[in-house]
């Protein structure tokens, strides 16, 4: 199953047609299309699904959604060393399959 995280933007550049970001999260960071959210700028609070920053949110929103989905046992807290090496780097203009891939990387786990 996939979610929607909650990130802080903490970086963001055009790359040919599209926008990316760095995006950090509890457990790491991710590079993540912004093209969706257009206005989104460095230190904002995003809504990230399957590799694509999807909303803003304000401090708060992003706050509570990690303590839920911590809560409820979705999100590995702080668990940075064991992520794994699964960063995707974009390979040129457009979005290919690299990015579909986002998913299986992020640091969740399976419904209980």
């Amino acid at each position: 199953m996939c979610l929607a995280l909650p990130g802080k933007l903490i970086s963001a550049e055009d790359i040919g047609e599209n926008r990316l970001g760095i995006v950090r999260f509890a457990a790491g960071q991710r590079q993540v299309f912004l093209d969706f959210v257009p206005e989104a700028k460095t230190g904002d609070y995003i809504l990230v699904h399957a590799g694509f920053a999807i909303s803003l949110l304000n401090e708060e929103e992003a706050r509570e959604a990690s303590e839920l989905l911590e809560q409820i046992g979705m999100l590995e807290a702080g668990n940075q060393d064991t992520l794994p090496d699964t960063s995707d780097s974009y390979n040129g203009p457009g979005v290919g399959s690299q990015s579909l891939r986002f998913c299986g990387g992020w640091p969740v786990r399976a419904m209980p």
